[in-house]
């Protein structure tokens, strides 16, 4: 077996349908006021390659870069030093899809702060649950 990948923990994954259409999703998840609105406070371009900052309170601001532009559907960046954070949005009837999937967790690393990441995939997991609902509000409203 692959050393490299055998401490690897599972993706955290968020779907739900929510009641708008694919467009106004997207402009909530690739723009800068869309992701500050339900997220974080940001600097974020939707341009391919393009380094930004999320600022996330406590923990200062957070290096990011973007890895993946596919507009409407995919949106995907590098966050800190391991994670990837990819959203994904298919057209469904009566609404947009929305799938979040936060990956790059390993049982052999911690984060910036000295915070194994098993125990801060958990919190996130969590986190994202309340986040999520934030964007429906949001997307909804």
């Amino acid at each position: 077996m692959d050393q490299r990948t055998s401490g690897q923990l599972p993706d955290i994954r968020k779907s739900l349908l929510l009641k708008a259409p694919v467009g106004k999703v997207w402009e909530a998840v690739a723009t800068s006021e869309g992701i500050a609105a339900w997220f974080m406070p940001n600097t974020f371009k939707p341009e391919l390659g393009y380094d930004f900052q999320l600022n996330a309170g406590p923990y200062g601001m957070s290096p990011c870069k973007v890895t993946e532009l596919n507009p409407p559907n995919r949106l995907s960046f590098a966050w800190g030093e391991a994670w990837t954070l990819t959203f994904e949005l298919k057209e469904r009837e009566g609404g947009t899809e929305f799938t979040l999937i936060h990956g790059g967790w390993s049982e052999e690393k911690a984060t910036e702060f000295g915070e194994p990441h098993s125990v801060v995939r958990d919190r996130m997991d969590q986190g994202w649950s309340g986040l999520t609902e934030k964007l429906r509000a949001h997307v909804e409203g």
